[in-house]
């Protein structure tokens, strides 16, 4: 583990510090309370908990897979699990509600998604369309399609 520090200050006597460093091997630093306590203060507890982890071999590679890739695998993933795992963290709660998966979801469920309907998921949200019955789509599709028009009349006088 490396430490690193810089003091930033407007006074003179400061000017001229020089940064700091500690070097610490996984095993002094899992013993060096002083350096935890340091990189809780600066960092916090989840940072030192996640050092901590990989002082002590434990990665979490999920941690490391970015949003995209993730939602990539969610979206093969069956609705109770889905649920299930937007319950783990934050993280997957955030990703297992975003628009981006239930727009995967709903194309991959459906042969063909009209400019209509696409339209209608950015108002009400892709997820809330996916556990939209047929028939209630239906109705939403003409209301927004009847407003649209007659929209499009006022506009004409």
């Amino acid at each position: 583990i490396i430490f690193r520090w810089w003091k930033i200050s407007l006074r003179s006597e400061h000017r001229s510090s020089k940064p700091g460093e500690t070097k610490e091997t996984h095993e002094d630093f899992l013993e060096n309370s002083h350096l935890q306590i340091q990189i809780a203060l600066i960092f916090g507890a989840r940072i030192l908990d996640y050092v901590f982890n990989m002082c002590e071999g434990k990665f979490d590679f999920l941690e490391r897979l970015s949003d995209d890739l993730l939602l990539y695998i969610i979206s093969y993933l069956d609705l109770e699990d889905i649920a299930r795992l937007s319950q783990t963290s934050r993280r997957f709660a955030k990703l297992c509600t975003s628009d981006i998966l239930w727009e995967q979801i709903v194309q991959s469920s459906c042969d063909t998604i009209t400019s209509d309907m696409r339209a209608l998921a950015e108002d009400i949200g892709w997820r809330q369309m996916f556990f939209t019955n047929k028939l209630q789509l239906q109705r939403q599709l003409r209301k927004r399609k009847q407003m649209h028009d007659s929209l499009g009349e006022n506009q004409l006088f």
